[in-house]
């Protein structure tokens, strides 16, 4: 049991459930009722309680998140220490090694564009999968047996928080207005290509003529790159950089007196029904009009909702005056490329592991209850429960032997998202305020 008490709160109770399970009952006169799947594989039928397996799938896809963000940001570390010729010491972690690889691109900055960087960035968006919520939610009560009459498609959800998408009720936040083109007038943000109808600035990649410091240059003059002035032509942007011109792609925008002639989004509290994201806490309705199961369902729906945060990636741009040396340039264009092209992947990486674990991007709370809390909320109701708690009682016999495991399992990956968490949180963030200061020195 020494085991058990490494796991912070869920130790004590986690044990208790475990000691107090008692043998299990075989099924058709012997052995458990299959082999057992584990949270590390991603089984979605451990325990054949889909309420009780919903909870495993929900840590399943949070380890898998933390796994793969901690991949891109190590991926566009390792890029870039390549790129700027930093050795990385053997087991180095993340601070020191951006640590070392900040020093140098300062030192290369100081160098060869001793105005420093202009870095221009549009910050991730995060919010909670509501689709995920009501799949979760009818997904769940199907397998309990409950005849699922509406359509989930249509189903839209109660969120605790800022609704990101659209609102049923009143929106006490700005409400924003998504028209997709091919080509729309634009005055607001825009993923795809902006027509600028006159000089303005590019959060991105100007094609014309840049009034100022263009990055690149093609042989006629024209400015293909990063423009630290106001640029003429059109403007090549990431999702939710801003454009005042045509948007070859979809724009969002404050709508007009007249009203909102596409999809309404409601950047803020709804006071009624969400459909989109939620930055809070996603509470799906029933999909069935009498079932019993609804209320377990719904709390592996939360759990699995609050697991799958989606961020936007986030718009870089990068701008500078070269004052070095000119054989320096080829050089220093090609490091600065590659900080361009890794920068959205490791900021997005960035955002979206501190929204997982902290509820925070760029240190502004996004989810009151981070989502790893509301997962571990949900898991400890289950252990506090106990075997003769609600959720168990749809174990099929012979698959407890499966279902306690699993909660081992799950409390063990939990306790290691947290403990390895705050370092990796650190590094990340201090690699994003050097990005936003434009590596100042």
């Amino acid at each position: 049991m020494a085991m058990f008490k490494k796991l912070g709160f869920f130790g004590a109770p986690l044990a208790v459930l475990l000691a107090g399970a008692g043998a299990t009952t075989a099924c058709d006169g012997g052995g458990l009722c299959g082999p057992c799947g584990t949270v590390a594989n991603g089984s979605l039928e451990i325990s054949g309680s889909a309420q009780l397996d919903g909870f495993f799938t929900a840590v399943s896809n949070l380890d898998k998140s933390i796994v793969t963000l901690s991949a891109d940001f190590e991926l566009g570390l390792t890029n870039l220490e390549a790129a700027f010729g930093v050795e990385a010491e053997a087991n180095a972690d993340w601070s020191a090694r951006v640590d070392a690889l900040v020093a140098e691109i300062k030192a290369e900055v100081q160098a060869n564009a001793s105005a420093g960087l202009t870095v221009k960035t549009t910050p991730a968006q995060c919010s909670a999968s509501i689709d995920v919520a009501v799949e979760a939610q009818a997904s769940c009560e199907a397998k309990a047996e409950c005849e699922v009459e509406a359509d989930p498609g249509s189903v839209e959800v109660k969120c605790e928080g800022s609704c990101t998408g659209s609102c049923s009720g009143s929106c006490s936040g700005e409400v924003k207005c998504t028209v997709k083109g091919p080509s729309v007038a634009c005055e607001g943000s825009c993923e795809g290509t902006c027509e600028l109808s006159a000089a303005a600035e590019c959060s991105g990649t100007c094609k014309g003529t840049c009034n100022g410091t263009c990055s690149a240059t093609l042989e006629d003059g024209s400015c293909s790159g990063t423009c630290d002035g106001t640029c003429e032509g059109s403007c090549e942007v990431q999702a939710g950089a801003s454009c005042n011109g045509t948007c070859n792609g979809s724009c969002t925008a404050t709508p007009p007196e007249a009203g909102c002639e596409g999809e309404v989004k409601c950047e803020g509290s709804c006071e009624g029904s969400c459909s989109g994201g939620c930055q809070g806490e996603a509470t799906p309705p029933s999909v069935s009009a009498d079932c019993e199961a609804s209320a377990d369902c719904q709390a592996q729906a939360k759990a699995q909702a609050s697991a799958s945060v989606e961020c936007t990636p986030p718009s870089v741009a990068i701008g500078f005056e070269f004052t070095g040396d000119a054989s320096a340039k080829a050089s220093f264009d090609a490091k600065l490329a590659a900080l361009q092209a890794n920068l959205p992947v490791m900021l997005k990486a960035t955002a979206k592991y501190s929204a997982l674990v902290t509820g925070k991007v760029d240190g502004e709370v996004v989810f009151e209850t981070s989502p790893v809390a509301q997962i571990q909320a949900g898991l400890k109701g289950v252990i506090d429960a106990g075997v003769e708690g609600e959720l168990f009682a749809n174990v099929p016999a012979g698959k407890l032997e499966c279902a306690l495991p699993a909660l081992q399992e799950a409390a063990k990956v939990l306790a290691k998202v947290g403990g390895d968490a705050a370092g990796k949180i650190e590094a990340q963030a201090s690699f994003a305020g050097e990005v936003a200061g434009g590596f100042g020195g």
